[in-house]
């Protein structure tokens, strides 16, 4: 197997700064609907890029003059992209909310168990719970549907909401930027382990899905 270096496959990137925030757009909408690839994940690289975009002296441009990553431009799209995605998820719940209890999608990826949490959560919080499921991987995207759902007013979600990822989504990214070096000393140490845990993760979803497909075409 060919030596893949990660950290290379980052500086890449770190001087074409349209395909980065475009990216970060397509990650953000696509793990919102069940990607293997968390949030998380996807801001602490965006991360990695501006430091590396910070530190020509250590990760030189491809050419002079070559424009790099900007870390404000980086938060925003980032900031934005997420509140966008969790919005998006939001009016589903809103106009498709009762229709979708009723389909196999809800009880495969949500179920009633989980459902029910979420319910106990907007009993005890009220729309304040809108900011729980944004510090909360797992239930985000159930949480975020069931704010719609609910009736919660779509000024109620924003403004908790996107408080909520006002305060976390930047702080990660600029903190990554910030102390980028040590991380990337962290990825040179595990990479290959950090490779293989993406790759068994894309391979268990791809697997789940395929199977859950047989299966229904199955039962049909």
């Amino acid at each position: 197997m060919p030596d893949i270096d990660i950290v290379q496959f980052f500086a890449e990137y770190a001087y074409q700064p349209m395909w980065v925030y475009s990216f970060i757009v397509l990650f953000m909408t696509a793990s919102s609907f069940g990607l293997p690839v968390p949030e998380e994940l996807t801001l602490v690289s965006a991360g990695l890029v501006a430091f590396m975009a910070a530190n020509p002296s250590i990760y030189p441009p491809p050419y002079p003059g070559a424009e790099g990553v900007n870390l404000f431009v980086l938060s925003v799209v980032c900031f934005f992209s997420v509140l966008g995605s969790d919005i998006f998820i939001y009016f589903i719940g809103k106009f498709f909310g009762q229709r979708l209890l009723k389909t196999k999608f809800f009880h495969k990826n949500i179920g009633h168990d989980r459902f029910d949490k979420i319910n106990k959560l907007f009993n005890k919080y009220s729309y304040w719970a809108c900011g729980l499921f944004r510090f909360t991987p797992g239930i985000r995207f159930p949480g975020h549907l069931s704010c719609g759902l609910m009736g919660v007013s779509i000024w109620q979600f924003l403004l908790i909401d996107g408080l909520a990822a006002l305060i976390s989504v930047p702080t990660q990214v600029i903190l990554v930027a910030s102390y980028g070096e040590i991380i990337l000393d962290k990825i040179k140490e595990i990479k290959i382990f950090l490779l293989g845990a993406i790759l068994v993760v894309v391979a268990y979803w791809i697997l789940k899905k395929t199977l859950a497909h047989y299966k229904l075409k199955r039962a049909k």
